[in-house]
């Protein structure tokens, strides 16, 4: 299970690091249809991953708490934490 939880975590993190770095180039190539494309891949695969890690593990954010009957963004370990295997 902990494996699962940081791997999703590792996917959300390529995920999120890449739409950045789209991000930068289409502000200079607005224009390149290839280069949105690969964005709106990734921006897919993003809220997937993110979906798939809250519905598993809880909210990575406090804006991802859909309970309207307990914070669960307090509840451990919280989304960074980890325990190193080894």
């Amino acid at each position: 299970m902990e494996n699962d939880r940081v791997t999703l975590l590792r996917r959300l993190q390529i995920c999120e690091f890449t739409l950045v770095e789209c991000n930068l180039y289409l502000d200079t190539h607005p224009n390149d249809a290839e280069a949105l494309k690969y964005y709106q891949k990734y921006l897919q695969m993003c809220k997937e991953t993110k979906e798939e890690f809250v519905r598993k593990y809880g909210p990575i954010t406090a804006a991802d708490v859909t309970s309207d009957t307990t914070w669960t963004w307090i509840c451990d370990p919280w989304p960074w934490e980890y325990k190193q295997e080894g």
